[in-house]
């Protein structure tokens, strides 16, 4: 993954275990926060992240056509930024990915699912609110 620095503009690729951490621009050296956006990610990046990530994985599994998808987005944005440093939040379009989502039984969407190590912790379709999804991270990184 790469990272833009908001001082200097430079491109950083960060190493999907390290997207959690904060770190430093390779040019100027200021610092970078750790990842506090939702990933918009194809199936090798979801499985690079999923294998490598260090910290909880939340994954929001949506379509563009989707009504409910497009109620829950600003909540999954809300989610990623309060859980920046202690969780890595993916979104995967079902529509260009459906391998990504026959893998984890999405029949309907939104659906959210945690991971932890790989291995599932939650999973839950419909909105919910960006709470939610942080008291969800706070139980996988718990039974940790």
């Amino acid at each position: 993954m790469n990272r833009t620095c908001a001082s200097c503009g430079a491109q950083n690729r960060i190493p999907a275990r390290h997207l959690a951490n904060a770190g430093k621009c390779g040019a100027c050296k200021a610092a970078l926060p750790p990842q506090s956006e939702p990933l918009d990610v194809d199936v090798a990046t979801f499985d690079d992240i999923v294998a490598n990530a260090r910290v909880p994985v939340l994954v929001d599994f949506w379509a563009a056509w989707c009504g409910p998808c497009r109620t829950a987005a600003p909540e999954v944005k809300k989610a990623a930024a309060a859980l920046a440093g202690r969780a890595v939040v993916l979104k995967v379009d079902t529509e260009s990915h459906p391998e990504v989502a026959q893998r984890f039984g999405v029949q309907g969407i939104p659906n959210f699912v945690v991971l932890r190590n790989g291995k599932v912790v939650s999973q839950q379709a419909g909105v919910v609110p960006s709470a939610q999804m942080v008291k969800w991270i706070d139980s996988a990184a718990a039974s940790a």
